[in-house]
């Protein structure tokens, strides 16, 4: 075989190992766990940090570690002017939950209120409506926009680390929903506030040109978002 062809041979088959290597590794959000369960340690400051928390002794489990009711009770929506409050089920209330990758959340949402774009950037999320009616919604990597009204027992879901929004369409009556999300710790970043409201802040001058918008702006939308 002419060298050129070997080469040529050698660089295709070296992709194509690469490729099955890749098809074949499962893409996870969290690690597996190696035991049945971790129950979390959250008694005491943490004096090492991990991808995780630290577990109890498995002798120490009871039931009460595999239990929470704090998603029993409404959150408060006049905490914020978007009118929206997020209640977490996670390992500080469900220590059983530790490994297991995943989160539980309560979204009350009062009228008109908005959960405004934001991602989850270790999470996929599926939300089921319980209550009331809403507008959800992601936006692609493509800019393109996919939105749905849900009615009551409706689910939607927003794949992972792409902006979405959840907006109650009823001026009056108050919405529910219950998320569950792919990690035991999938982070929340608001668009506008890592935007606006970073410290130290993100140069004005950049603020400008993004957004195509004058000194003034960047100000006044600091200002409201309590930057």
């Amino acid at each position: 075989m002419h060298q050129d062809s070997l080469d040529i041979y050698i660089m295709a088959t070296f992709f194509f190992l690469i490729l099955i290597i890749m098809g074949c590794l499962e893409v996870k959000s969290d690690p597996e766990p190696l035991q049945d369960y971790c129950i979390a340690q959250t008694q005491t400051s943490q004096t090492f940090f991990l991808n995780g928390a630290p577990c109890i002794n498995p002798a120490d489990a009871s039931p009460s570690h595999f239990t929470t009711t704090a998603l029993s009770k409404p959150g408060n929506t006049a905490s914020n002017p978007l009118g929206f409050n997020v209640t977490l089920a996670n390992i500080r209330n469900l220590p059983g939950m530790n490994t297991l990758g995943l989160t539980m959340a309560r979204v009350d949402i009062a009228g008109n209120g908005l959960v405004p774009p934001h991602t989850h950037p270790r999470a996929s999320e599926v939300t089921i409506l319980i209550k009331g009616s809403l507008l959800v919604g992601f936006v692609d990597t493509s800019n393109r926009l996919f939105t749905q009204q849900l009615r009551e027992g409706d689910a939607f879901v927003f794949p992972k680390g792409l902006i979405h929004f959840l907006y109650n369409l009823d001026s009056k009556a108050p919405a529910l929903s219950i998320s569950g999300l792919t990690s035991q710790n999938p982070g929340a970043q608001l668009a506008s506030a890592a935007t606006f409201t970073t410290k130290p802040s993100i140069p004005d001058e950049i603020l400008k040109k993004a957004f195509q918008i004058n000194g003034q702006d960047v100000s006044r939308i600091r200002r409201n978002l309590g930057g």
